[in-house]
């Protein structure tokens, strides 16, 4: 499975650690959400944030790594510009003291919120060729 990181998984040595059969493919912009720092790095709507995919079958121990279960973060689906798709974590704002103020619209779970503005903001991965 492909996963979008842009934060601590760019750097190999962690990324290795977290998911071992881990390998980085090309680098990636994904369009519509931009980086925002905080105890660790999120995103927010609107901008774009450079990245890289890394593919993996380990699904399971990034959502330990990123504390999906514990809500620090979730895991949402973004389309690419080649009709394919990929993996994003987001970090719950409040929860990583984010520098910014971060509103995602709407109602629900942070999850459903993400999701619809991925969705109405034509969110994409675009992937260099």
């Amino acid at each position: 499975m492909d996963v979008f990181v842009y934060g601590t998984l760019l750097d190999p040595h962690q990324a290795l650690a977290v998911v071992p059969d881990a390998t980085f493919g090309a680098d990636a912009t994904l369009d519509g959400l931009h980086a925002v720092e905080g105890d660790y790095p999120t995103l927010a709507p609107c901008g774009e944030v450079e990245g890289q995919l890394l593919s993996t079958e380990q699904m399971d121990a990034l959502d330990r790594y990123e504390g999906v279960d514990d809500g620090l973060y979730v895991r949402v689906t973004v389309p690419t510009d080649a009709g394919g798709s990929a993996e994003v974590y987001v970090g719950d704002p409040e929860r990583l003291h984010s520098e910014e103020s971060v509103a995602w619209p709407g109602d629900g779970s942070l999850t459903e919120r993400v999701t619809r503005y991925i969705d109405s903001a034509d969110v994409v991965l675009r992937v260099e060729r």
